[in-house]
């Protein structure tokens, strides 16, 4: 009919539809992301604001510079233990789609669907609300140094932000994978340039913070509890370290640099986070970290004297590739959740020259312009959290499920099982004690959800629509791919390898 789908070209000619930028090339998604973009996404997306800003949580809790210290090498660990997880989940369901496509694959689809409902709704998009409200209220402060930037004038420069690093992903994904190398070597020298400075002052004796005898004095006696807490903050710090495994099959290699890349990053990460926490305590107190909104800013104040302007470019530099990360990785989430039927259609599409899927883009920045004018991110974000933290538990689980339900699949990578079983011990206490802290906030983050549910059983399970809804369907998808230009993609066979069993026993 004439609202059918346009389809892509296949390799022999056949379906010849709106032709081919390339003759008779596949129409698919484009490996353009080698070992060293690939290293830029995770150590991109990791390194947000957060390190620049508010180390102080972890401190607030720790309650001694010793044991927060030890929580910030301690929560890269775990990370680690985490990325690990993922690596063999990546290399032996080698779909893009991340957490999703993974408990799609091992748990089903409701499962699959509460976790792409919630993070769609309302996790991306608030995400990268904040940060791009962060960015502009870095970018704008020198213009308004006596008084908060105006309202409408960060969610004007939020926006504009949003809606150039959306064309620019939508161009080229060569493009957006240069903006993430740039950008993460931006952050890393800004980090550099504090680790740098507070190795300086440790070695002309100003490190009395960090001798232990003065290190392990705490502001307020620990208990289980805050430590915990302190454990939690450091792991939200870290998030981002599982989003190479959303790009998964537009990663060159992905068997060999998508560990690699895991590898190499997470180690690196924790390293700088580390260092330059010890930075900021070779020369601020406990009690002016604990007083800083915005520590590194302070540090630069303090230190780099006529060069501190240095300090709140380096944060907008980090928010500015914090946000084309989110939006490069959480739009092949959009693209993976389509693709499984659980989106429209026109959402699994991409362009027939560049192949980027502009549908996805589009809606993940409707989503986050949306969120932006709401006004209520910083309450969104308690609720995104605790959302984001329950999916890692949920995906570690289902490694641990499908390695009993198919032990003899083939599994390129296989890690120990005590790595899994760590990481859910430790998942397990530190959820436990949000939710005795904060039930609220975990309470509400469940419902919200949860009311994917009826959306999943209504939109996907449910197959005798009437055929009003169908044709309307068919008619936004056709003028969808009229305006963008997009196609279905060929799935590559040489990286959709079903999970068969392996020749050996293991």
């Amino acid at each position: 009919s004439a609202t059918e789908p346009l389809q892509a070209v296949g390799p022999a000619g056949d379906n010849d539809s709106q032709g081919s930028p390339a003759g008779n090339d596949r129409v698919t998604l484009k490996k353009e992301i080698g070992l060293l973009s690939a290293c830029a996404i995770i150590i991109g997306n990791i390194i947000g604001s957060g390190i620049f800003i508010s180390p102080k949580g972890v401190l607030e809790h720790a309650g001694s510079v010793g044991l927060s210290l030890i929580v910030w090498v301690l929560g890269g660990g775990i990370c680690a233990l985490g990325s690990m997880c993922y690596a063999e989940l990546g290399v032996t369901i080698p779909k893009s789609g991340g957490d999703y496509s993974y408990v799609t694959e091992i748990f089903g689809g409701l499962v699959g669907f509460l976790l792409l409902w919630s993070a769609v709704l309302i996790m991306y998009p608030t995400t990268l609300a904040v940060i791009a409200l962060t960015f502009s209220n870095y970018v704008l402060q020198p213009a308004f140094q006596d008084c908060v930037p105006p309202y409408m004038a960060t969610r004007l420069l939020s926006t504009i932000c949003i809606l150039f690093l959306t064309w620019v992903n939508c161009s080229s994904v060569r493009w957006a994978t240069r903006i993430q190398d740039v950008f993460t070597v931006a952050k890393l020298l800004a980090l550099g340039l504090i680790i740098v400075v507070g190795l300086v002052q440790i070695c002309r004796g100003y490190g009395d913070n960090l001798v232990p005898s003065v290190a392990f004095e705490f502001l307020k006696e620990p208990s289980v509890g805050q430590v915990a807490l302190a454990f939690l903050q450091a792991s939200f710090a870290f998030s981002g370290w599982n989003f190479l495994n959303y790009v998964t099959e537009e990663v060159v290699e992905p068997r060999k640099n998508l560990p690699r890349a895991i590898y190499i990053s997470i180690p690196l990460v924790t390293l700088v986070y580390t260092l330059t926490n010890i930075a900021y305590f070779s020369s601020m107190t406990p009690e002016e970290l604990l007083a800083s909104n915005a520590v590194a800013v302070t540090f630069g104040e303090k230190l780099l004297g006529m060069f501190s302007w240095v300090m709140p470019i380096s944060v907008a530099l980090s928010t500015f590739g914090g946000i084309n990360g989110y939006l490069f990785t959480s739009s092949r989430l959009c693209f993976s959740g389509a693709r499984e039927g659980h989106l429209p259609y026109l959402l699994a599409m991409i362009h027939l020259k560049n192949c980027t899927p502009i549908p996805a883009l589009l809606l993940c920045c409707i989503a986050t312009i949306f969120i932006l004018c709401i006004g209520e991110t910083h309450n969104l974000i308690n609720y995104v959290s605790f959302i984001n933290y329950l999916s890692y538990g949920v995906t570690i689980a289902a490694l641990l499920y499908l390695r009993w339900k198919k032990p003899n699949i083939m599994r390129p990578i296989k890690v120990n099982l005590l790595i899994p079983i760590s990481y859910m011990v430790f998942w397990a206490v530190l959820l436990g004690f949000s939710m005795y802290s904060e039930p609220v906030v975990c309470g509400l983050g469940m419902v919200i959800m949860l009311t994917g549910v009826p959306v999943y059983f209504l939109g996907v399970v449910w197959k005798n629509k009437p055929k009003w809804v169908y044709s309307t369907l068919e008619r936004v998808t056709y003028v969808g791919q009229k305006l963008c230009y997009v196609v279905f993609p060929q799935d590559d066979p040489l990286e959709l390898v079903p999970l068969a069993p392996s020749k050996a026993t293991l």
